[in-house]
């Protein structure tokens, strides 16, 4: 840790500045301890008016120039997927705090490679997947884990919308890992592994479009004989987006968003009980302020997203491309 950030603000820088970031810094508004320092982007005017909007103190027309700020206590980045390793390494050769957004690099390689910097600079590195912090998916993980309803015998799980095709943004640009798997397959497989674990064997197939990113792809993780997870991803048209758990005594749901500040319906006995969580936020504060607790704890590495399960989840990541044949 660059500097004790015990009894003060932490004090937050953001690299690139599209949709995520701007949701990540309405809801670091929130939190009292915390506050939004600096913006950068490679366009000054677009800086500028991200700094406006969210009141930051800086903003850069360079990461580089971000990185310098002294006064800088952690960074969020939010950069294309093709440049989270060259971001977070560069932060944290100088001692800043990363929570890089998922998917937290392009491959293992990359994704080991970033772990090694920070554990070499003892500076706290997560990868930024809010889902796992968000209070449904965490009642849902205790309610499998106590076997509150038994066995899980399936999951279903789905991502997906309809954007039109346009390769001049990054969702569809194969060159800076667009497509449906890295972008939003990723929950759907986040689903599973933080659910069910590794699987032991991944069927998976995909279309494309004329520029090689994928456009949907359908997996099939098998864990034994009786258990399987159905999981899907797709920019051609939109999905429930829920994760279906099937357990012996009811089935647990997920409902709409399932990613994002949800519902959650327990069906038993051919009764529907919805539970409400009330969130009055976007849902990034929960990663951010536990974030903020590891570094206030001068800890390295968060006992919820740990090295350990974003290496499991790029490999699978990793896997599944090799079953499609997706190179980028």
């Amino acid at each position: 840790m660059k500097i004790s950030v015990q009894n003060k603000k932490i004090r937050w820088g953001i690299i690139g500045l599209g949709k995520i970031a701007d949701k990540f810094a309405t809801d670091l508004a929130t939190i009292s301890d915390a506050e939004l320092y600096a913006v950068a982007s490679r366009q000054q005017t677009k800086a500028d008016e991200f700094s406006k909007k969210h009141n930051a103190k800086m903003a850069y027309d360079s990461y580089e120039a971000l990185t310098n700020d002294s006064n800088i206590d952690a960074v969020y980045i939010a950069t294309p997927h093709v440049l989270h390793k060259e971001n977070t390494i560069m932060c944290l050769k100088k001692g800043i705090a990363v929570l890089c957004e998922k998917p937290f690099a392009m491959n293992s390689e990359e994704v080991e490679e970033m772990i090694t910097v920070a554990k070499a600079n003892k500076t706290l590195l997560m990868e930024a997947l809010w889902t796992y912090f968000l209070p449904h998916y965490q009642y849902v993980l205790k309610l499998l884990k106590d076997k509150t309803y038994g066995e899980v015998q399936s999951l279903s799980a789905d991502f997906g919308f309809h954007r039109p095709y346009d390769t001049k943004t990054r969702l569809f640009d194969k060159a800076l890992g667009g497509g449906s798997l890295l972008d939003i397959g990723i929950y759907p497989i986040f689903a599973s592994l933080s659910t069910l674990g590794l699987p032991k064997r991944i069927s998976a197939n995909a279309t494309f479009f004329e520029n090689g990113a994928d456009s949907t792809c359908n997996m099939t993780f098998t864990y034994s004989d009786h258990l399987q997870a159905e999981l899907k991803s797709s920019l051609l048209k939109e999905l429930p987006t829920q994760a279906i758990f099937t357990c012996e005594k009811a089935t647990i749901k997920i409902n709409t968003q399932f990613h994002a500040p949800a519902t959650v319906s327990i069906i038993k006995d051919g009764k529907e009980e919805l539970k409400d969580f009330n969130y009055n936020t976007i849902g990034y504060n929960y990663e951010t302020i536990h974030f903020n607790n590891l570094l206030r704890e001068g800890k390295t590495e968060s006992d919820i997203m740990t090295f350990d399960f974003s290496r499991k989840l790029i490999k699978t990541l990793d896997d599944v491309r090799n079953k499609i044949e997706l190179d980028y």
